[in-house]
């Protein structure tokens, strides 16, 4: 029996998790700046840090919590879902980050065999949560080219067709990778359909507050919509580890499911990763848009760096902390591009095949400071007007 022959195939067969790549490629390279990974450069509020380091030795954060969260922080994400969100009918869980919660919800909603869809540029860590529980059959639908808005009328005609209906449908607003905002009537035109076909929609709504040029973000809500959250990136919480799911609270069942998955994997989330949350929370939203504001000026230096492309190759950035760009169709292989940019350019992005769009990269303009971003900006301007100009020499 070989190396693999012990080792489940949903394991094998899954995606390699493609920022694994990038930090090997990262510690591989010298003095190199990363505009790869979905981060912010902010620290959480400072008055909350302040607060939660006093809990240090308080004996209830090394123990257990309760298996949806804390009490208190649950009282007050609902009371910010029903102000922010417009959300008034849906339970609340709080798990170990939003991939968690992403991973709790496809195995409470989904089988082996069954078949689930996506739009592409699709969010990796998602389709991945997909493919290691067995769920292989993804339906990767289209995206418009100008808008990369997903395709209302591919998916109605998709679930129509497809028997059985597939179980769940799945987006991020705005977007991930591609920092597009799908607008309100979209999006409940795509949570019509689903309603109609007897399917489940669930909305990634990390990037909440990532919002530019006046749009305002909205929600959904349902017995067949599950929305997820975040405080890593609006409160620059990433190493903290806190998401949530808010689910339906009439559909009989969903919580008690939801429960046997979460106490299997983390639990709880950790008891003073949930306290800095309540505190974020008091702090308030304003908090947030304030740091969202400052992104604005490292989104336009990002958006000149990628101008050898051609104004064209440039998609997003409507929200969320994302540009998506179209490489030169010269050179299609977009991940030797990225290993290109690194070695030589000292700068890393994310390749677009690992959301379903080989050909593409993903640009991210949340994780540094203005003056360290000018700097990776001007290594990545350069490597681009040599890739147009010479390829990769």
């Amino acid at each position: 029996m070989g190396s693999h022959g012990m080792l489940a195939k949903r394991a094998l067969l899954t995606d390699t998790p493609v920022m694994v790549q990038i930090q090997e490629l990262i510690r591989g390279s010298k003095d190199v700046l990363s505009l790869a990974q979905g981060v912010v450069y902010w620290q959480p509020p400072k008055l909350a840090l302040e607060k939660a380091k006093e809990l240090v030795w308080e004996p209830s954060v090394s123990h257990y919590g309760a298996d949806e969260g804390l009490p208190e922080l649950r009282e007050a994400l609902i009371r910010k879902l029903r102000k922010e969100n417009n959300i008034h009918k849906s339970s609340v869980m709080v798990t170990a980050g939003a991939n968690q919660a992403y991973a709790n919800l496809v195995l409470t909603l989904c089988d082996a065999g069954d078949s689930v869809v996506m739009f592409a540029p699709y969010y990796f860590n998602a389709y991945m949560s997909f493919q290691m529980t067995g769920v292989t059959n993804i339906l990767v639908g289209p995206s418009n080219p100008n808008t990369l808005h997903p395709d209302a009328d591919w998916l109605q005609r998709t679930l129509l067709e497809t028997k059985p209906t597939p179980k769940l449908v799945t987006v991020v607003n705005p977007g991930n990778p591609s920092g597009t905002y799908i607008p309100d009537p979209l999006l409940k035109r795509i949570s019509d359909i689903c309603r109609d076909a007897g399917c489940w929609l669930v909305v990634d709504n990390t990037y909440e507050y990532f919002m530019y040029n006046g749009l305002k973000h909205s929600c959904v809500e349902g017995n067949h919509i599950v929305n997820i959250f975040s405080f890593s990136k609006a409160y620059g919480m990433m190493g903290w580890r806190v998401g949530y799911i808010a689910y339906p609270s009439e559909v009989e069942g969903f919580g008690a499911q939801l429960l046997k998955i979460q106490d299997n994997i983390p639990i709880c989330a950790a008891i003073i990763s949930q306290r800095l949350a309540l505190y974020s929370l008091e702090v308030g939203p304003e908090w947030v848009t304030e740091q969202v504001k400052d992104l604005v000026k490292n989104k336009t230096i990002v958006l000149e760096a990628l101008s050898p492309l051609g104004e064209d190759a440039v998609k997003g950035g409507e929200g969320a902390i994302y540009l998506w760009a179209k490489l030169p169709d010269k050179h299609p292989g977009d991940f030797e591009v990225v290993r290109w940019l690194a070695k030589k350019h000292g700068v890393v992005v994310i390749p677009g095949s690992a959301s379903g769009c080989p050909g593409y990269i993903r640009i991210s303009f949340g994780g540094l400071v203005e003056d360290a971003c000018w700097v990776a900006a001007g290594r990545l301007r350069k490597g681009l007007e040599e890739l147009v100009r010479d390829g990769m020499v």
